[in-house]
């Protein structure tokens, strides 16, 4: 069962300010991987942090549903093919991907009934 060879999770806190949570995680000795905007992406060792700055009062920037569970795989194709006959059962617009996204990562997202949306991604070399 090492189709989509899972590699860590990583969480996403939503951060009422990207600068303030920058400034805390490196005073840590995380090292700032990737930025755009107001999303970075942090990390010491194997440990990894996805840090995404609120607007408004969701917890996420309008149009992006808050999420907080990011799951770092080596391939996403392969588990995207073991998991393709379940997803087609699920209800429409519950699956979205895998897609490339402009932060440098190919991305499953899948909603779960709870709501929680679950993503598994890697990243896009370049």
């Amino acid at each position: 069962m090492e189709k989509g060879k899972f590699i860590r999770i990583t969480p996403f806190i939503h951060v009422p300010d990207i600068e303030t949570a920058l400034a805390f995680f490196n005073s840590l000795g995380f090292i700032t991987y990737f930025r755009s905007g107001t999303y970075a992406y942090v990390q010491r060792e194997c440990a990894g942090v996805r840090l995404l700055q609120n607007e408004g009062d969701d917890g996420a920037p309008p149009g992006n549903r808050p999420f907080a569970y990011y799951i770092d795989v080596e391939d996403i194709e392969a588990l995207y093919a073991e998991l393709k006959p379940k997803l087609d059962a699920m209800p429409v617009g519950d699956v979205h991907g895998p897609a490339d996204k402009p932060y440098r990562q190919r991305e499953l997202c899948i909603l779960a009934p709870d709501g929680n949306l679950l993503v598994f991604g890697r990243s896009i070399e370049g």
